[in-house]
């Protein structure tokens, strides 16, 4: 095999685009805080009276776009805390409902945009709907 033939045989390795999205673990530090920040935003746009966290987190890119973009799919469980006197930080603290009435997951769509430089984080997109 020739100089030439092995250059081309690793270029072909790298098929992603600069800037375009690529999938990243489910389990990166940054993709679990983009989806607790994904968790506070339903929280504060839903009228329900529990808190909701994540139950699991079935896809996630990222994009480098002057920060990082998370494009997520989770799913949220209500939680057995109230949303009334109880800080969102403590959402780790709140168990899920158990079998029953008020058991209820939302499978979610959300797009966090981040800055970690300037501790900036904003959900910029996001769409849930109940899921079966």
């Amino acid at each position: 095999m020739s100089y030439n033939q092995q250059k081309t045989i690793s270029c072909q390795r790298y098929t992603s685009v600069p800037g375009s999205p690529y999938n990243i673990s489910t389990d990166n530090k940054g993709v679990l805080k983009a989806v607790l920040h994904g968790a506070y935003s339903f929280n504060n746009q839903t009228n329900d009276a529990f808190l909701f966290k994540p139950s699991a987190i079935e896809k996630a890119e990222r994009q480098l776009v002057k920060g990082f973009k998370y494009s997520l799919e989770v799913d949220l469980s209500r939680t057995v805390c109230l949303k009334k006197g109880h800080k969102e930080a403590d959402l780790a603290n709140c168990k899920f409902q158990p079998d029953g009435l008020l058991q209820q997951t939302f499978h979610c769509d959300f797009e966090v945009w981040t800055m970690p430089w300037l501790r900036f984080m904003k959900t910029t997109y996001f769409v849930c709907s109940p899921s079966d």
